[in-house]
């Protein structure tokens, strides 16, 4: 597949409510979008870095400036390009993954709308349906949090994360335990807010029937969620910490984790997560696809992945609405507690042209 020329175009989105973690506040989304341009059919990527290096090193100005002085012109030179070789050609340049990422979902998704084949088909799902999830920010109150976990709830979601910190953690589990009951499938998620040392009260957790406990310590600390699983039953599950399927097999035989939190973004790309669930489904270690805000293009390749067989527990798929007032593209729908995978060629949606030009900041052509 020849490329004619990569854009990249910078939006900015406002988000619904402000979206608290243990490492700041979001009250808008800025991001990145590239276009791939083929003589056939455009490919969408999406770039989940965030505007500061708050939950990883790539952050929104960085990346923009790698693509443009490195990676996108590199790429460009090639030639010929597939998706299976993107990866491959851009390994020389350290790190960088969110970047990689969203220039290999933009090529897969060109390669694919020329091939009339859905992104889902190609990654091996076998699924239509989805069931979603939805996470929860660090709230005022507990009143607050109850209402909104209330309203999620009712709109027929099938999972609760609760982001947690010290000082925000056993009293919002306890409440909402205490007001929704135990049937309700629920877990937390720390953003590596502790250390060994809150071993102890972390394990205040067992008593409520966790899913799962997400990333309560630093991402480069394997051994020492390691040795927090030996002494906590809330199941571990790793985020951060899993960049590729080589590091993932290492936490599983290490003991550092019992669960997996796959984003594609995070481990360099949409086949690199596959080669993860590979290697999980492989060693009987369930996954989920975790979520970085996305618009309607990131969150219908997260879709697709989500449909492949090793996925178990319900992932951050959660329905457009629940970030934005208005996506980039159709919105996602929550229907029967989960999103229908998008069957057409490539991603199966495109943005619309009048909500691309709302929120756009810049826009740029590289080899036109």
């Amino acid at each position: 597949m020849k490329i004619e020329a990569i854009e990249i175009r910078r939006v900015k989105m406002p988000l619904v409510a402000p979206f608290r973690t243990s490492f700041g506040t979001q009250h808008e989304r800025e991001m990145l979008l590239l276009r791939v341009r083929t003589p056939g059919a455009d490919g969408w990527g999406e770039c989940v870095a965030m505007s500061d290096p708050l939950y990883s090193s790539e952050y929104v100005d960085g990346v923009e400036d790698v693509l443009r002085r490195f990676l996108i012109p590199d790429l460009l030179a090639m030639g010929d390009v597939t998706a299976n070789a993107v990866g491959p050609r851009l390994h020389k340049y350290k790190g960088h993954r969110m970047a990689k990422a969203a220039l290999e979902m933009a090529v897969m998704d060109a390669e694919l709308r020329n091939q009339n084949i859905s992104f889902a088909n190609s990654l091996g799902a076998l699924r239509t349906h989805v069931p979603s999830g939805v996470s929860v920010g660090i709230m005022d109150s507990l009143p607050e949090l109850l209402e909104v976990v209330g309203k999620y709830l009712s709109d027929g979601y099938a999972r609760i994360k609760l982001k947690i910190e010290p000082g925000w953690d056993t009293a919002p589990v306890r409440a909402v335990r205490e007001k929704f009951g135990d049937d309700i499938l629920l877990q937390v998620d720390a953003n590596t807010a502790y250390t060994l040392r809150d071993a102890h009260h972390l394990a205040k957790l067992d008593a409520f029937d966790l899913l799962l406990i997400e990333q309560p310590l630093d991402e480069e600390d394997m051994v020492g969620h390691a040795e927090l699983a030996r002494k906590i039953r809330t199941p571990i599950c790793l985020d951060e910490s899993i960049v590729s399927a080589s590091t993932a097999a290492a936490a599983i035989k290490l003991g550092a984790c019992e669960i997996v939190n796959i984003k594609p973004g995070r481990v360099g790309g949409y086949l690199e997560a596959r080669r993860i669930h590979d290697v999980c489904v492989a060693l009987g270690v369930p996954v989920w696809c975790g979520g970085m805000l996305e618009t309607g293009l990131g969150r219908a390749a997260n879709v697709a992945l989500a449909a492949l067989p090793g996925f178990t527990l319900p992932g951050d798929v959660s329905a457009s609405d629940r970030f934005y007032i208005e996506d980039v593209t159709e919105p996602f729908i929550l229907e029967n507690g989960g999103l229908t995978v998008p069957n057409g060629p490539g991603l199966g949606v495109t943005p619309l042209e009048d909500r691309l030009k709302e929120f756009t900041l810049t826009a740029e052509n590289i080899g036109a």
